[in-house]
């Protein structure tokens, strides 16, 4: 008998076969319990490696034993005469036959039945709820052909201080993609959270809810830098363009362009007018600037000095490039918010940085997105602020800092329609980011959507679980909704002491425990009595105590508390409506006539 037909006979091929359809349904079934049950990613691809260890196993196995009535045996101890190998092969192929019907079965409800709807895929910016998916972004869509993710490029460079420039290429290479109107182009912060992460690309574009990545590698050396880029099409997996660039240092504003431009090119985007073009400085000033970039970025308050200073040396270079004046603006104005330096100089030092950037180069979104945030947070001026904002959002409609200060604008105003409108397209753009999603829950309570504001905050709790004041947020709605008992409890979980305070002061008053509430209003008074008045108005308006809460936002108004830019659409505030002292106090706060509409409109609706 021929090698061959040993193996026919001993089973081998058969065993071979079924070995294979199995491991087939058992990968199909990991991918669909994997993620029911909350499996890490490698748990599969441990079973895929088991899998394949054993191929080889099962086959040496039906090659030297034997399934006989008796038992497994060695197949060289049986007589072949009483050999039942001719039974198990029929066995065998019923067997075959009927794992490979039902793999059959979940391949046509896989690519057939389930294609009958669009393929959604759960990403990370899907809140709690379908309703809230809806409602929050459109990242259960299928991702939008024309759209893109710039991933942070790696450093390369033997000094690892270097991150500063790879960072600042990426962001200018970013900033210029996002001015094309064709293209959608994920904000930096959600891009930048995957830094350091070993994810593939389709899990990140699925997260992002794009349909390509840019990504690639910086090693600057001296004056010479190398640049390596690649575009990649994420459905597929597959490189639609790479390349390589080894230049001097003072080329590095035509390698971003040209960058910029191939990816429009491949993507065969219909640009409207000329591509947009990086500005250029002396390299020296650049350097300077990406270095401010970098440290502002960091989010932490011991690198604002850090990033001050970056920008000065820039201006001391160049005086005349503006996006350092941009960047001086938001550290100032950073710095101002963060008590780092006085309020009102700061904020004076920060407006005079901005003007100075518009002066040089008004097409300069961000420059108008911090104008009208100075003169809507700090001076009060809201037709001024509307006015700035629209001019932001013409030049930069995908500038995340003019998305949010437009959406909270129209928030404060009580155009709550527009306001959600531009809190969804800034989740859109920049999904992951902590304080996008905040604002657009803030959002929601104030148009009175209560139910989407508490799915949103849930959301952003199981996003970044240790995030400070949600809990407190959901909170406080529950009081307003009658459910003090768990108003209470979320306010014990709050870490920052004065949300607590005024979180669980709610939440005693919803039940009715007035001793408790007392002595907790008592401790927020005697602590934070300097920058809670707002909230503090807010209790005592709950609780039906309308002199202490106009007393109170007397005091927020003369501390120019910023928590008063909620007070159109605070739901802690309703007792107060009809009171004679409500409009008079909307008219000192220039906002009796937008609270005139409001009503008008809401009148309007329910008649």
């Amino acid at each position: 008998m021929s090698f061959f037909d040993e193996l026919k006979r001993r089973n081998v091929f058969k065993v071979g076969i079924a070995y294979i359809i199995i491991g087939w349904l058992i990968m199909q079934a990991g991918e669909v319990m994997g993620p029911a049950l909350h499996l890490p990613e490698w748990v599969n691809s441990l079973l895929a490696f088991f899998l394949i260890l054993g191929f080889p196993l099962a086959i040496f196995f039906s090659w030297a034993y034997e399934m006989t009535p008796d038992g497994i045996k060695k197949e060289k101890e049986i007589d072949h005469s009483k050999s039942i190998t001719h039974l198990t092969s029929r066995k065998l192929d019923f067997m075959i036959m009927g794992f490979l019907a039902v793999a059959l079965m979940y391949f046509a409800w896989d690519k057939f039945l389930t294609g009958l709807t669009p393929d959604v895929k759960p990403t990370q910016t899907a809140a709690v709820t379908e309703q809230a998916i809806t409602a929050t972004a459109s990242a259960q869509q299928i991702p939008d052909n024309k759209s893109i993710a710039v991933l942070p490029f790696v450093n390369m460079s033997s000094d690892p201080e270097q991150e500063y420039f790879s960072d600042g290429i990426t962001e200018e290479i970013l900033n210029l993609l996002a001015k094309i109107p064709q293209l959608k182009v994920t904000s930096r912060s959600s891009a930048f959270s995957f830094k350091g992460q070993n994810i593939d690309i389709p899990t990140v574009a699925q997260k992002l809810n794009v349909a390509h990545v840019l990504e690639g590698s910086v090693r600057k050396s001296g004056n010479h830098v190398r640049i390596t880029t690649q575009l990649i099409e994420a459905d597929t997996d597959v490189h639609m363009w790479s390349e390589s660039y080894d230049r001097e240092l003072d080329d590095i504003f035509a390698i971003q362009d040209e960058i910029a431009l191939k990816v429009v090119n491949v993507l065969k985007l219909q640009l409207m007018g000329d591509a947009s073009v990086s500005r250029q400085t002396n390299t020296s000033a650049y350097i300077a600037y990406l270095q401010g970039e970098y440290f502002l970025q960091q989010g932490r308050m011991s690198e604002l000095g850090a990033a001050h200073d970056a920008f000065r040396q820039a201006l001391a270079i160049d005086p005349d490039y503006a996006p350092a004046w941009v960047g001086l603006g938001k550290t100032l104005r950073t710095q101002a918010n963060s008590d780092v330096i006085d309020l009102i100089p700061g904020t004076q030092a920060a407006r005079e940085a901005v003007l100075k950037a518009l002066q040089l180069d008004e097409s300069l979104a961000p420059a108008w997105a911090l104008l009208s945030y100075i003169q809507y947070v700090y001076d009060w001026d809201w037709n001024r602020a509307s006015n700035t904002i629209k001019t932001a959002l013409i030049l930069g409609p995908q500038d995340i800092h003019a998305l949010g200060t437009a959406s909270v604008l129209a928030k404060t105003l009580g155009q709550y329609e527009e306001a959600v409108e531009l809190g969804k397209k800034a989740v859109d753009t920049d999904p992951l980011n902590a304080d996008t999603l905040i604002n657009l829950g803030t959002i929601y309570t104030e148009a009175g959507q209560l139910d989407l504001a508490v799915q949103t905050f849930e959301y952003i709790l199981k996003l970044y679980p240790q995030i400070d004041r949600i809990s407190a947020e959901i909170s406080v709605i529950r009081s307003t909704q009658g459910r003090g008992e768990e108003a209470l409890r979320l306010a014990q979980t709050e870490r920052v002491d004065a949300y607590q305070l005024q979180a669980s002061a709610l939440a005693y008053l919803a039940l009715g425990r007035e001793q408790e509430a007392a002595q907790t209003i008592e401790t927020l008074i005697d602590t934070f009595h300097k920058v809670m008045a707002y909230q503090i108005a807010g209790i005592f308006a709950f609780q039906g105590r309308p002199d202490e809460a106009f007393t109170w936002l007397e005091t927020a108004l003369e501390q120019r508390d910023g928590g008063i830019t909620h007070i159109l659409g605070d739901p802690s505030l309703k007792s107060l409506h009809d009171d004679p002292r409500w409009e008079p106090y909307l008219l000192k706060l220039g906002l009796l006539d937008y609270w005139k509409t409001l009503q008008a409109k809401l009148s309007g609706s329910t008649s």
